[in-house]
């Protein structure tokens, strides 16, 4: 067997996106389809048009083999007199099933593709509310697969399971039907039936693990790929293209394996299930043969009976198709509601309000804060994290712009961050105009406050939609004033569409100095009552950077600032300095204070800025 090289581990409590071998729940119960049903429930009327047509089409399958049966028995008595009649019967029930197998179809496929966007919209609206500590320890590659290829597969069964349902009712029917011909016949039939419940048992047990690695593969190579694809200046820069190959050929080889040993399990349990009512029908031609001569059993009943040996094959294909199916989609499901049931680690209070209009006092109190200490669904986090900040207070005025100056690692980013709500504090508060962050609304927090981070995210469309994101509805006229201010104009008319032009992915297209200066362009744009400025001008050449902060001077001027600092120019946009080291304020005043006064400011100073520049 081509899998021997796997192994299935029960998954352990504590365990959240981990390795996939540690992440499979040997769980038999229903419980998914009763999580999934109020979104399927929505279409409950699509699906019960389309059971009652999938009913119909049962219905005129089903009625064949005795209309057969039954012209066969009348043409011996009769000749051709009737064969007419049974030959229009037949007509009509074609059509009827045709019929209603289009409207089934077309019914089930339309509530499953609604469900699949459900659920992906649903998974999306959630992955927007987590915080910034869930993308900080899942890959990128877990969440695409649960977002593409996990909701196909819960679509796929969503699409047959109605389907699968009717055939069993249909399997009912027949067999009631071929025991009003021969209950005989019927018992030798049903012999099949307990070998295909312990097939169908066995595997049920192999496929949900199967199909829990084989997404978990997916997910890996997805996560090489977007690596591979975002990285790929990195990736050039070092050689290192036979690396990446060799990444992606290891997940392939994974996922290949995971893929024979299913497709050997399906290989070898399916035929099984598919191919024991053919024994039957053999069995029943031998016994059912001799009662017609002995005159025991009609030729038409005969016929009927086989014929309905031959429908019964359908549905014992089902039975294998929704084992495999079934299986997979619950594997699916359960990776789905596994980021469903993260808990945002910041989230909104029951009782939290909107921010009113700043007035732009800052208070950091005794704040604590290290990464990684959040809980992981329901675990605990790493309380052993080091701490970036500690016991760390600041206070800033309304209006007033402070520079934050540090080696790296220090936490100045942290600060921002925080500020931000992107992650909840350990210990201590942050109020804005008295107010604790944790008791405003995010989306009114985060409205009043405007990040420019070092490293800006361009999206893929036109320049002017990257410019009004964080005002949606923007005139051209405003849009284009941002740019000015921020010393884009220039440049942006000078691409090929001007503000229309689309830029690639992540602004990749642009120097990284074009995309800092879209970015601040935001800035302008958006007219915060807090700005945030974290080394925003650091690709950026003096000579534009000179201009840029004579515009920011006049957006800074009234508004409450803080400047994650890495270069005396952007120092020099301060009213006051402060100095951070360990996760604490080890220094507070003016950047010709602090020069005179504190040793270590100079040095800090002199290891970011270097010992040729004039300061």
């Amino acid at each position: 067997m081509p899998g021997d090289n796997a192994t299935f581990e029960p998954v352990r409590e504590w365990s959240k996106y981990p390795p996939v071998e540690e992440t499979i729940r040997s769980d038999s119960s229903l419980g998914w389809l009763k999580r999934i049903s109020p979104v399927v429930l929505t279409h409950r009327w699509r699906i019960f048009w389309s059971v009652i047509a999938a009913v119909i089409a049962m219905v005129a399958q089903i009625l064949v083999p005795r209309v057969v049966g039954l012209a066969i028995d009348r043409a011996l008595i009769t000749r051709t007199s009737s064969l007419w009649l049974f030959v229009a019967i037949l007509l009509v029930l074609g059509v009827a099933r045709a019929a209603a197998t289009f409207g089934y179809r077309y019914g089930l496929y339309g509530m499953a593709f609604k469900v699949e966007y459900q659920l992906r919209t649903l998974l999306f609206q959630h992955l927007g509310k987590l915080s910034f500590s869930f993308f900080d320890r899942v890959q990128s590659g877990q969440i695409i697969s649960r977002a593409n290829s996990d909701i196909r597969s819960v679509q796929m069964f969503m699409a047959f399971a109605p389907i699968m349902a009717v055939q069993f009712f249909s399997f009912v029917v027949a067999i009631g039907l071929m025991a009003a011909i021969s209950v005989p016949l019927t018992a030798i039939t049903m012999v099949a039936l307990p070998g295909v419940f312990a097939i169908g048992q066995r595997l049920r047990k192999i496929m949900f693990p199967l199909s829990w690695v084989i997404q978990s593969r997916q997910a890996e190579i997805a996560t090489v790929v977007d690596e591979s694809v975002n990285g790929v200046r990195v990736v050039k820069a070092f050689a290192a293209e036979r690396h990446q190959i060799e990444s992606l050929a290891i997940g392939a080889q994974r996922l290949r394996w995971a893929n024979l040993v299913q497709h050997w399990t399906r290989a070898s349990h399916t035929p099984f299930i598919e191919n024991l009512p053919r024994i039957a029908l053999a069995t029943v031609l031998l016994i059912g043969g001799l009662q017609t001569i002995d005159g025991s059993l009609t030729v038409g009943d005969l016929v009927s009976f086989n014929l309905y040996i031959l429908l019964l094959q359908a549905p014992f294909r089902f039975i294998g198709m929704l084992l495999i199916l079934g299986q997979r989609a619950k594997a699916s499901a359960e990776r789905i509601y596994e980021i469903l049931d993260e808990p945002p680690a910041v989230d909104d209070r029951h009782d939290a309000v909107d921010l009113f209009p700043l007035g732009g006092s800052i208070s950091f109190s005794d704040v604590s804060f290290a990464y990684g200490t959040e809980a992981v669904g329901g675990s605990q986090g790493n309380e052993k994290a080091p701490l970036v900040l500690n016991n760390f207070n600041l206070d800033v005025l309304p209006g007033e712009t402070i520079a934050i100056v540090g080696r790296t690692g220090s936490g100045k980013s942290t600060i921002a961050r925080l500020l931000m709500r992107f992650y909840e504090l350990q210990g201590g508060s942050i109020s804005l105009d008295g107010h604790d962050i944790r008791s405003v609304t995010q989306t009114s927090l985060r409205s009043a406050i405007s990040l420019v981070p070092d490293e800006p995210f361009l999206f893929s469309t036109s320049v002017h939609e990257n410019i009004s994101y964080g005002k949606p509805g923007a005139s051209r006229e405003e849009v284009e004033a941002a740019a000015r201010a921020a010393q884009a104009h220039e440049f942006i008319v000078g691409l090929g569409d001007g503000y229309d032009t689309v830029v690639g992915e992540r602004g990749y297209d642009l120097s990284g100095g074009q995309r800092q200066r879209i970015s601040l362009a935001r800035l302008f744009l958006s007219d915060p009552s807090v700005i945030i400025l974290d080394d925003s001008t650091s690709a950026i050449d003096v000579e534009i950077e000179e201009r840029i902060h004579r515009s920011l001077k006049e957006l800074l001027r009234e508004r409450t600032t803080i400047v994650i600092a890495h270069r005396l120019s952007t120092i020099a946009l301060a009213d006051r300095v402060v100095l951070v080291d360990d996760g604490q304020i080890i220094a507070d005043g003016t950047h010709q204070q602090l020069l005179d006064t504190e040793a270590r400011y100079v040095e800090t100073l002199a290891a970011s800025l270097g010992e040729d520049d004039s300061w």
